[in-house]
């Protein structure tokens, strides 16, 4: 598959050591789901056009940036001003640190990227640093500018390249003590976190995402199919709630239903495992 326009291109440097490089994206959009407005008077697809509240429509290329200050009135700001103070990080990502990989937080990943080099002569000094970062066994920070915003980069060597990740600032992460302050201390009965420990064991499984399929746009795209072909689409049966009364009965019937389902069977996936162990789990807890 092609990587298409790089979303982003400039230099890396790592003290005196200089390469050019191109950011691509590291996920594709493709095959999702995309809705369009329609008048169903007309079957005509809606364009929103930009309008004034008092002039009424007015071009794209006419108009510019502004920033509001109080309910009203704005600070307009042009191109050629927003020009003037951009910063070095636009055009280089300078390798500011390097950090173990346990040190930043799940919180704080956002965004895969694909950094390569951008022409043949710069394959020398970017293999130079990669290896460098390959020796390291971490991973280097820097920063770049895209859709007018810094972003701190982590970077990272894969197979021949350099993978780099956006990372979240530290005003965009919510403190997690705060989500979990409410939760109620309980005092939880060591021989159900062993049975539940059992319970996890026969679910275990290497993980491969290809069979972590979107079933909500899978759906999606069958209901327009059926519909596309005049089909009347059956509604989803809305799932039931299981009120668990003795939950170490449960645990014990989710146990032995598990064990039921992988004896004597090849290991599946883990994702083949999480569902039927799910399903299963939940028609004993039914029965209990």
């Amino acid at each position: 598959m092609a990587l298409g326009r790089p979303t982003w291109r400039g230099h890396l440097r790592l003290s005196l050591v200089t390469c050019p490089v191109a950011l691509y994206t590291g996920t594709s959009p493709a095959g999702d789901v995309h809705f369009n407005l329609i008048n169903p008077k007309t079957n005509n697809r809606i364009r929103m056009v930009t309008t004034d509240p008092d002039s009424g429509p007015i071009e794209r290329s006419k108009l510019v940036k502004g920033y509001e200050v109080e309910r009203g009135r704005y600070v307009l700001i042009t191109e050629d001003e927003i020009k003037s103070v951009r910063l070095e990080s636009t055009k280089t990502i300078d390798i500011e640190r390097f950090v173990p990989t346990d040190d930043i937080d799940r919180l704080y990943w956002k965004d895969p990227y694909f950094l390569v080099p951008d022409g043949k002569m710069a394959a020398e000094s970017y293999g130079v640093i990669r290896e460098a970062m390959k020796a390291s066994k971490q991973i280097a920070l820097g920063r770049v500018v895209m859709s007018t915003r810094e972003r701190l980069m982590a970077l990272e060597p894969r197979d021949n390249g350099i993978l780099a990740f956006s990372l979240r600032s530290h005003d965009e992460v919510r403190d997690p003590h705060e989500a979990f302050a409410s939760i109620p201390k309980v005092k939880v009965d060591p021989a159900m976190v062993e049975i539940a420990r059992k319970i996890i064991e026969q679910q275990e499984g290497p993980f491969d995402p290809s069979k972590f399929d979107d079933r909500y746009e899978t759906a999606l795209k069958a209901l327009i199919a059926a519909k596309e072909n005049g089909r009347k689409e059956v509604a989803v049966e809305e799932p039931r709630d299981t009120n668990v009364i003795d939950l170490m009965a449960a645990l014990r019937a989710s146990l032995e239903g598990a064990g039921k389902s992988t004896r004597g069977k090849p290991a599946k996936s883990s994702a083949g495992k999480a569902a039927g162990g799910h399903r299963k789990g939940s028609a004993q807890r039914k029965r209990a």
